[in-house]
Parts: C-alpha cells; structure tokens; sequence
C-alpha cells in the first residue's frame, strides 16, 4: 500500500521556529508518531510531502524506507497529495495521512484499509474515507449524505457549506484511502475554482460519485484518533491525551500507579511486574524497570535502567544517554554514564528497512 503524509504546513499559531510537525508529542514529534504508525501497515511505501522547513524535517528522519516530495507553493491538500504522484507505486490502494494528527491508531488504518478494499457489495475497490461526528464540527469540510443517509455525496468545506450543510455534525478528517490509478486521474481533473482557490483533496468524492466507484465511510473508536495540531494550546490537549493512553496501557500491564494524571512518559518505558510509580514522576528516553521496582514521587529518570527491587528515592534526577545508559543497581548504585549529557536527537525517527524501491 501507498501512504502519502502531508507535512508541508508552516503552523503560524504555533509561534515557533520549529516546523509544526517536529512539535513533540509526550517526547516525540507528531511526525515521527505518524511514520511510526504507517511503519505498521504491511508492505507500506511511504512518501511525505514537506513545504515549509522541507530541510530540517527530512535531516530529522534519514531512514531509507522513506521517500520525499516538496510541495511549493501550497496550494491546499489536493495539490499536496499531487507532489507524490511520481512516488506513487503499482499498490491497488493509496492512504493519505496528516503529519499533524497524531494519534491515529494503526488497528483503525488497517480496518479503513480493507474497507477500500472489500466496501462495496460488488466487491469492487472503494473510496474510503474515515469521518468523525463532533459536538462542535466548526472549521471541518461536512459529510453531505443522500437524503436517506445511506450514501456519501460529497465533502463540502466550511467556507464553502450552505447555512444547512454547516449544521451537518459529521464532518471529514481528511485520512482516506483510495484505489490508486483512480486516485491519480482525480487528482489531475481537480480546479481550484473555490472560495480558498485551493486544489481540495475532498473534491475527488463528488469524482468518485461521477465515476461509479462507491465511497464508504467508518468512523475511529475514539475521536482523539483525528485531532490534529494547529496551535500550542491544541498540542497541549494532545499531550495530555497522549500521556492518558500511556498510563493505561501501564495499568492494563499491572503496574501500579498513585495517580494516572500525574505522570509523564516521553520515551518507551517498559515495566515488569509489581512496578509502583509516585506521582509527579518523568521517564524520558529509553527506561526499562525492573520486577518490583518502586519510584518515589517527582524522579526523573532518562535513559536509564533500574534492576529489580530497587527503589528510587523521591525527586532522584537519573540521566543517561541513549548510547550509555544509567544502570541501577539492587543496591542504588550506578553504573554508565555521567549524569547530565544531552540526550541527542528523537529515536525512532532513523529507524526503518528499506521496504520500497526510489
């Protein structure tokens, strides 16, 4: 399968020098999250489409299985998706994903996945498309159904919507997957003849419609799956959020936490058994602990592992480093690296096979 990322916007309210997607989200960037994610779909070629920062973004992610496309100017997301079309392999499917949401489940793409694939009573390939119904759909291109809700008409975007369209409460994330060699003819039929004069990704619906292929929607098991980040206080949300599905997943594995909102995983942290975590505490990097490890409240640990039985006394500051991490002893004694190094660059974001040829 194709999986085109669009990572070319600038992020103007975010305010920063930094790209908007190499904001991090609990210690990684949205970007490489959403690579991440696409690494788990099988036989995925993944192309990204940068613009703004297209430099620095592509010097944080050198891993070999991705590909690059540069899109200048920006003339909105179909003309985006448009830049990958040379990358755009035999694959019967394309998914388009969004640097900037971060949090999409692989299990959701692989279900959207075969619902392009197997969607249609006649079995034949499908435009899928993944939609959301919110309490509050202000900004968000709505989902225009027939009149007995069965078919998918059209995305129209909010500038665009009649005063009763814009009362439609489903609304378009923007993820989708399409047949591929259909994908390619729409892309290059679309105008720009709208409010934005913007090539809109969302017009190749109302093409699809017009060509006979169905279009099917599902939607995630949890609407966090499609927020995206378009300022600090929206990337706040997703921190928090981000860190809430971390400490579920600790509890589910049996560690024993004093309180699931006051923790901070920026890093894999794994845990074995009868693990007890305080309040306040931060895990950056690479922290692995042991078998009936106890950590007091407001430690910081980085890069480090912990041997079992150890308790880690309240506000410890342990930092190693990716390449020599901080061992710690039954007995609380160290062994590694100085404290204090700079932890370098994100991993993850080197990591891959090359999977796909140039």
């Amino acid at each position: 399968m194709n999986v085109v990322v669009l990572a070319a916007g600038q992020g103007k309210r975010m305010h920063s020098a930094l790209p908007k997607v190499l904001q991090p989200i609990a210690g990684r960037s949205m970007l490489a999250r959403v690579i991440d994610t696409a690494r788990q779909l099988p036989d995925a070629c993944i192309t990204v489409v940068v613009g703004h920062g297209a430099d620095q973004v592509r010097d944080r992610f050198p891993a070999a299985d991705l590909r690059w496309a540069v899109q200048a100017p920006q003339r909105g997301t179909g003309h985006a998706v448009r830049q990958a079309v040379p990358y755009l392999g035999d694959a019967d499917r394309t998914l388009v994903l969004y640097g900037d949401v971060p949090l999409t489940l692989a299990g959701t793409l692989r279900t959207l996945s075969g619902l392009a694939r197997d969607g249609s009573a006649a079995g034949e390939p499908s435009l899928a498309l993944l939609t959301v119904t919110l309490d509050d759909p202000t900004g968000y291109g709505r989902i225009v159904r027939s009149a007995d809700g069965a078919r998918i008409e059209a995305i129209v975007e909010e500038k665009d919507a009649t005063p009763d369209q814009r009362a439609i409460a489903e609304v378009n994330t923007g993820i989708l997957v399409a047949p591929t060699e259909r994908l390619k003819g729409w892309l290059a039929d679309l105008s720009d003849d709208n409010a934005q004069r913007e090539f809109y990704l969302t017009d190749i619906v109302a093409m699809a419609r017009a060509d006979g292929v169905p279009v099917v929607a599902m939607q995630p098991s949890h609407a966090w799956e499609t927020t995206g980040v378009n300022s600090k206080a929206q990337l706040m949300l997703l921190e928090r959020q981000a860190q809430a599905n971390e400490a579920d997943r600790l509890l589910a594995a049996g560690v024993t936490l004093m309180d699931a909102a006051r923790i901070d995983v920026r890093g894999p942290l794994e845990c074995g058994r009868d693990v007890t975590i305080d309040v306040g505490c931060v895990f950056e990097g690479t922290v692995t602990l042991g078998d009936g490890v106890t950590v007091g409240p407001y430690a910081v640990l980085r890069d480090a592992r912990v041997a079992a039985g150890t308790t880690v006394a309240a506000f410890t500051s342990i930092a190693g480093t990716p390449a020599r991490p901080i061992e710690i002893g039954e007995r609380g004694e160290e062994r590694g690296n100085e404290r204090g190094n700079e932890r370098g660059n994100e991993r993850g974001e080197e990591r891959g096979e090359e999977r796909c040829g140039s």
